[in-house]
């Protein structure tokens, strides 16, 4: 029996990564979100749960609910708190992935987006990369007008801290132009007609 292809989809923060994934679930693609899926592992994985408790102590939850806020002001302040965190999270997340495929394997197109597959090097294990790319204050102004809880100064320090679009670019095999100036629908649909026909 085939397997499905994997496909990341990947991009900077306020690229549109979601957006792109929206799209492909419209034309019947899964999307696993891997950003999405390690915050339900956190909060709902027993296994996952006591070992952040163990990083962060009794702080890490405030009535069973992740303290997102306490963990990341801990987590960016300390690099080992930080790489134990990821040495948690990310093989929690690989395993749940593989269920997740192994679930779906009569699909011929599978896509797992996160916003750090390249960073992770978890774009590795796929079968090729879509990257989602936008100017930088593009970006900005799509975040600060999503999230009420960012300001600029925080937004670019995201971005500082994220690989460039260029370097990015390099290791993918699809690039998406989403700064308004081309069809995001078109250009989706000829990659999906490229990953579903070859």
């Amino acid at each position: 029996m085939s397997k499905p292809k994997l496909i990341g989809i990947t991009g900077g923060i306020g690229s549109g990564k979601s957006t792109v994934c929206k799209i492909f679930e419209v034309l019947g693609v899964k999307v696993y979100y891997a950003d999405e899926q390690a915050k339900h592992l956190m909060e709902n994985n027993p296994e996952v749960v006591e070992r952040i408790k163990s990083i962060f102590g009794a702080n890490a939850y405030i009535d069973g609910i992740l303290n997102r806020t306490y963990i990341s002001q801990e987590a960016f302040k300390d690099k080992v708190l930080l790489e134990q965190l990821n040495g948690v999270v990310h093989p929690a997340v690989k395993k749940d992935f593989e269920d997740w495929v192994n679930h779906h394997s009569s699909e011929k197109l599978l896509l797992k987006e996160a916003a750090l597959l390249i960073e992770a090097k978890s774009y590795q294990a796929l079968d090729g990369l879509v990257l989602v790319i936008a100017s930088e204050q593009t970006r900005v102004e799509r975040v600060l007008a999503r999230d009420s809880h960012r300001n600029e100064e925080g937004i670019r320090k995201i971005m500082s801290e994220q690989l460039t679009d260029n370097a990015k670019m390099t290791l993918a095999a699809f690039v998406i132009d989403n700064d308004g100036n081309k069809s995001l629908i078109q250009q989706t649909m000829s990659i999906y007609k490229q990953l579903v026909v070859a």
